[in-house]
């Protein structure tokens, strides 16, 4: 074990740590702390029969709960770590640091910690496609890699058997980054679009916290920015180290751009044909994108042949535009993870030539859909909506200047459910259904995950 590591650890013993949210993600962080001798307050707004067997488990771990609407009020901490979702700024929190408390999280401390190199990723979409392709090709070339972050599984618990020849591979959102004070080795930002304006104050908190991947960087470190992208490309000129881009659009200098159906990495002018893109198993020009995006990631690390293997056995990330069935000729499809008008527009509704059924709606992050009503009247036929988001959405349809000439056939649900079973009545032989919401989870489910896996449910129920 590291040095720094278990220094860390071990002064840790007769400290009072505070847990703020029960999850499948802090629970190992109550097992960790306290097998060094660490009091931790498991700390949650929900209570007890709420939060269901996390609760026990919480419990069973070494934690003491604190929990209902009061949970910070008498939490007594030397150390708090916040859930990534809570507001970094809320009252709460601004008054512990005031008082000496130490603020942080489980990824702050990670990267303080993590002795081996750290690739990380964020953007408002395919990042968690981007950062799985990067470790599958880093582990077809012999590297031990360590995957987690944002893509679901907390890395700090791992931390004791890290080595430094290792690679951790880490999916950062918004809210991991905007209290985050110190940036990885290398650092991808897959675009910027608007996102999560329900929890951050506005755009431009949203952009600086996503800027802050870059802003602790080294002269030694590397970032690779989306030319295609405005906001992406913007953070050029806040790069300390070495600087790659790619680009559908147009050639690049330095990093990887499309010469056809080529993909080619440019070194200074020096350009490498690395495959062509009917190479890459999981379909749509985004996942082209996202394999360019990891290529300019992993450049000089691996050997090329481990990038072509990969793209051509990859078979994608569970909840984004995966085939759940095919029924009397009709293929269904779950891409529960498009939580954003964007996600689904360059997602979804730019994989199919023919005209789809499409399920949308969902919780309401303050987001504009007249982009996506324009695209949605070119490419779908029967639009099935649901959730809090689909009054947004119809209106954004029925206002676009396509509407009248489309013929698309708009349908109101109030569940999943009645969804699948309106898609199921619609639908013909060689017609396509997708579920990609534009639109977040809470007002029907606890996350994309748990919405993507009722859908699959659902259809593979269907008679």
């Amino acid at each position: 074990m590291d040095n720094r590591i278990y220094d860390f650890l071990t002064s840790l013993k007769g400290k009072n740590i505070a847990l703020i949210g029960i999850g499948r993600s802090n629970l190992p962080l109550i097992s960790l702390f306290s097998s060094y001798g660490a009091y931790v307050t498991a700390c949650d707004r929900r209570s007890y029969e709420e939060l269901g067997e996390y609760a026990a488990l919480a419990e069973k771990s070494g934690a003491t709960l604190s929990l209902g609407e009061n949970y910070l009020d008498n939490t007594s901490a030397d150390i708090v770590l916040r859930t990534p979702g809570m507001k970094f700024y809320l009252d709460k929190l601004v008054d512990m640091r005031n008082n000496g408390v130490v603020v942080t999280s489980e990824m702050e401390l990670f990267f303080d910690l993590c002795p081996c190199k750290i690739i990380a990723v964020t953007g408002s979409d395919g990042k968690t496609t981007t950062t799985t392709i990067i470790s599958e090709i880093l582990k077809k070339s012999g590297k031990t890699v360590h995957l987690g972050g944002n893509i679901g599984k907390p890395l700090l618990p791992e931390i004791e058997k890290i080595k430094s020849t290792d690679i951790a591979v880490v999916e950062l959102s918004s809210f991991q980054l905007i209290s985050m004070r110190k940036s990885p080795d290398i650092a991808i930002v897959t675009n910027i679009e608007p996102n999560h304006l329900d929890i951050h104050k506005d755009m431009q908190e949203y952009v600086d916290s996503k800027k802050n991947v870059i802003l602790h960087q080294n002269a030694f470190s590397k970032a690779v920015l989306n030319l295609d992208n405005n906001l992406s490309n913007s953070f050029s000129n806040d790069v300390r180290g070495e600087l790659r881009k790619f680009s559908r659009k147009e050639e690049v200098y330095n990093g990887c751009y499309l010469d056809g159906d080529n993909i080619v990495y440019s070194e200074f002018g020096n350009k490498t044909t690395i495959m062509s893109i009917k190479d890459i198993k999981i379909p749509g020009m985004h996942n082209v994108e996202n394999f360019m995006t990891a290529i300019s990631a992993v450049w000089g690390l691996v050997e090329i042949s481990d990038i072509v293997e990969v793209a051509k056995t990859f078979c994608g990330v569970a909840h984004r535009a995966e085939f759940v069935r095919e029924l009397d000729g009709v293929r269904y499809y779950n891409d529960s993870i498009a939580s954003s008008p964007t996600r689904t527009a360059c997602g979804t509704l730019s994989l199919y030539d023919e005209k789809i059924l499409l399920i949308c709606g969902g919780y309401d992050k303050n987001l504009d859909y007249t982009d996506l009503g324009n695209i949605i009247c070119n490419k779908v036929k029967h639009l099935i909506l649901l959730g809090a988001t689909a009054d947004k959405i119809e209106t954004a349809v029925r206002n676009s200047c396509n509407f009248d000439n489309c013929g698309i056939n708009i349908v109101r649900v109030s569940s999943m459910d009645e969804a699948v079973k309106k898609s199921r009545e619609l639908a013909i032989s060689g017609d396509v259904v997708s579920m990609s919401p534009a639109s977040a989870s809470f007002d029907m489910y606890k996350d994309f995950e748990q919405r993507g896996n009722h859908f699959k449910q659902l259809v593979n129920e269907l008679k």
